[in-house]
């Protein structure tokens, strides 16, 4: 039976992870502080009425997305969510272009047109943020169908939250994947609520049993704990790319904000600020810095100075995104689809 800690998450992991140096360690730090800072300039600009729409903050989750997208490659495919900032950063999007697509500008990611839900990278293997819940399960499904016809290496990684467990999309295509063996990874981000309503009020059981069920090998992980993410990740890839077939994370974590930014932390009364704060001391990114520093590997100097750097970056962004033009109004029916 596995451990758990007072949340009823697995306790953390005590190893660096698999062969991990050095420089991917604190390559693991920078993009969780990158993930943190641009969120919190989100938060800022939206705030200041700089923004147009709302978005869906992942503040506090930053060890899933960067724990599995460390042990990819480039060419792999992911599928990101309503909340995919996070996700887009860990597989290395460019937080200049992010934030111009957040603020509607021509050099934005989909040149203003698709804004927060809606990123999407070709070149990183970015098949796209959707703003439908569970929208993005039967795309990684196939993706990974046709890399297995074209025979190479290339595998997908799904993102998805706990109510989109619910969606039957994710049954059918998990279902075909199972059958066929195809070289996908199903990421389940159990944050704990979807939208306002608690996870044990909305689904029977845990996502890892449900994968189970279909045949396909899960692990549920603490989803604070970015090495333990990696760790389950390189062994869900590695998996997949042996031609084994797909595999299941489960990552319990929590988000910090609200479901999005007109839910200011309990303002719907859904949960408690006492429950937040609880969650807050349990932050991904210190817990991290710890083992870092524990281990010998950075002083906090170090990790001061990767914390400043990235919020040099960040903010270089939102100026980059400020500065930018409007698309031309001739363009308003330019790669539009129907």
């Amino acid at each position: 039976m596995e451990k758990t800690d007072q949340h009823g998450m697995p306790s953390p992991a005590e190893s660096l992870g698999p062969e991990l140096t050095r420089d991917q360690l604190l390559d693991m730090y920078r993009r969780m502080v990158t993930i943190r800072k641009f969120e919190e300039q989100v938060y800022d600009v939206y705030s200041r009425g700089i923004m147009p729409g709302l978005a869906h903050l992942y503040t506090g989750m930053e060890a899933i997305a960067v724990g599995v997208c460390s042990a990819l490659r480039k060419e792999d495919n992911i599928t990101s969510t309503h909340r995919g900032h996070g996700h887009l950063l860990a597989k290395g999007g460019d937080p200049k272009r992010m934030f111009a697509e957040l603020l509607g500008k021509a050099d934005g990611y989909n040149r203003g047109k698709g804004g927060s839900m809606h990123i999407v990278d070709m070149s990183l293997g970015i098949l796209g943020a959707n703003g439908i819940v569970g929208g993005g399960i039967g795309i990684a499904t196939g993706a990974a169908l046709s890399a297995q016809l074209q025979g190479d290496e290339r595998i997908s990684v799904c993102f998805f939250g706990d109510g989109a467990l619910n969606e039957g999309l994710f049954y059918e295509a998990a279902n075909m994947a199972s059958i066929w063996g195809l070289p996908v990874v199903y990421v389940m981000e159990n944050n704990q609520y979807g939208e306002y309503t608690h996870t044990a009020r909305a689904t029977a059981g845990t996502g890892a049993a449900r994968a189970e069920a279909m045949e396909i090998p899960a692990r549920r992980l603490n989803g604070n704990d970015v090495l333990a993410v990696h760790e389950g990740a390189v062994w869900a890839t590695e998996r997949a790319r042996a031609g084994e077939g797909p595999s299941f994370l489960e990552c319990e974590s929590y988000r910090w904000r609200g479901h999005h930014m007109g839910d200011q932390g309990d303002t719907y009364g859904y949960r408690s600020q006492e429950e937040i704060e609880s969650w807050k001391e349990k932050c991904p990114i210190q817990r991290f810095a710890g083992t870092i520093e524990e281990k010998g590997l950075a002083t906090a100097d170090d990790l001061r100075s990767i914390r400043e750097e990235a919020e040099t970056r960040i903010s270089e962004a939102v100026s980059y995104a400020k500065d930018a033009p409007f698309p031309s109004p001739t363009e308003v029916s330019t790669d539009v689809y129907a």
